[in-house]
């Protein structure tokens, strides 16, 4: 027995958002931007590529030079290796509505590369300027590493964050949004700075890289991720919150936690040693990585309500069977649905299946950005809807009838 969703009495929802027996039969016509247009961004793509990539190779020359070339390497490889898995656990939390490819792209390069570089200008300054003030190299050191590295990092990792948020607001919708896309600029930027360490750690032998290695990329590989995803929550609950004040402060409470996290780990390396790290790790970064797994646990539940409220006129209308609406609204359903497909009709029934549950969850967060006031274009917003239905009807047709 379903309880009608409130939304479903909004007298503020077109009719468009709440469709009839089925979706409209025409597919609308596409918005192409200019040739013009098109060349600018594929100039403007090509330029930021090309500045990536002298980046990348200055940062791998800066590294080379303090470690060797061969040690390099050996730290790339290192460093590199176990990066795949840590990115699938991290976009596995992405369940409802995936991101684009070249957005999660764009943060993990943008913290491999260009964060990285803007860091060890400024932190390496930072750290001379602070030993000559004080006639004290270690004072400088120490500087570097509890002031200025935390401030500098998290917001040069921070910028990529703010820059998708403002640009791509049909992209980031809520703090899931925000922890994935944090997570994926921390990782980069934990995977180069993993190079030099593991560098240096070559050159005291294998016992030397083989600790390092499980300290930095097993014991606490989610430590730079983890300090960024806290800029990503605050910015995730300034997207999904209709609180003016909520919108202003969260994200500068989410960058301020940040930095204290990134300062109290650091300091505690710095100052503790050893037993600082051990200390700090069972009871800073453990707690604080418990704390994010419930937010995205409660956010995910969020996720699966707008899901549940946005869809909910497809189902009244037939559109979704209730069975294929139940499955739709759970992350269990979904799994489920995809595995049978995956196992009776095999891998290309598989995409489609997965590509029907990811174009269902972008029409419900549609409807629910539009709720919230986030896209006023009507006409926009009314083409996008029936391109969605129509990609739903289109993929439905082809798995067939029934629940897929």
């Amino acid at each position: 027995m379903y309880h009608r969703p409130e939304s479903d009495c909004h007298s503020k929802m077109n009719n468009t958002f709440m469709p009839n027996a089925a979706p409209p039969p025409l597919r609308p016509v596409a918005i192409k931007s200019s040739g013009h247009q098109s060349v600018i961004k594929i100039v403007l793509a090509v330029f930021a590529v090309m500045i990536a990539a002298l980046l990348g190779l200055l940062v791998l020359l800066l590294i080379g030079a303090e470690t060797g070339l061969v040690e390099m390497f050996i730290g790339l490889i290192c460093a590199t290796l176990p990066v795949p898995i840590y990115v699938m656990l991290l976009l596995w939390i992405d369940r409802y509505e995936s991101e684009p490819l070249w957005m999660l792209a764009t943060a993990f390069f943008w913290g491999a590369v260009v964060a990285v570089f803007v860091a060890f200008i400024f932190n390496t300054g930072l750290s001379i300027m602070a030993a000559v003030a004080t006639h004290n190299n270690r004072v400088g050191e120490n500087f570097g590493a509890v002031i200025s590295a935390p401030i500098v990092e998290e917001s040069a990792k921070a910028f990529i964050l703010v820059v998708l948020f403002l640009w791509k607001k049909d992209e980031f919708d809520g703090v899931i949004d925000g922890i994935v896309y944090a997570g994926m600029v921390g990782l980069g930027f934990a995977m180069t700075e993993n190079v030099l360490y593991y560098g240096r750690a070559v050159q005291g032998g294998l016992e030397g890289l083989t600790l390092i290695f499980i300290l930095r990329g097993m014991a606490a590989p989610f430590s730079h991720p983890l300090f960024t995803s806290m800029t990503g929550i605050g910015l995730g609950w300034a997207r999904q919150s209709m609180n003016g004040f909520v919108k202003i402060v969260a994200p500068v409470l989410g960058f301020m936690l940040a930095i204290l996290m990134h300062a109290t780990w650091n300091g505690s390396a710095v100052y503790g040693g050893g037993l600082g790290f051990i200390v700090a790790y069972f009871t800073i970064m453990g707690p604080a990585f418990i704390v994010t797994l419930m937010v995205v646990f409660f956010s995910l539940r969020r996720e699966g309500r707008i899901v549940r409220q946005f869809l909910y006129p497809d189902y009244q209308s037939g559109f979704f069977s209730q069975l294929e609406y139940d499955k739709l609204c759970t992350i269990r359903g979904r799994m489920g649905m995809s595995w049978k497909v995956l196992t009776t009709r095999g891998v290309s029934m598989w995409r489609a299946r997965m590509r029907c549950n990811q174009t269902a969850s972008e029409l419900a967060f549609h409807r629910s950005r539009l709720a919230r006031g986030i896209g006023r274009d009507l006409q926009s917003a009314q083409e996008r809807e029936r391109a969605y239905l129509d990609a739903i009807q289109e993929l439905r047709q082809r798995l067939g009838s029934g629940v897929r």
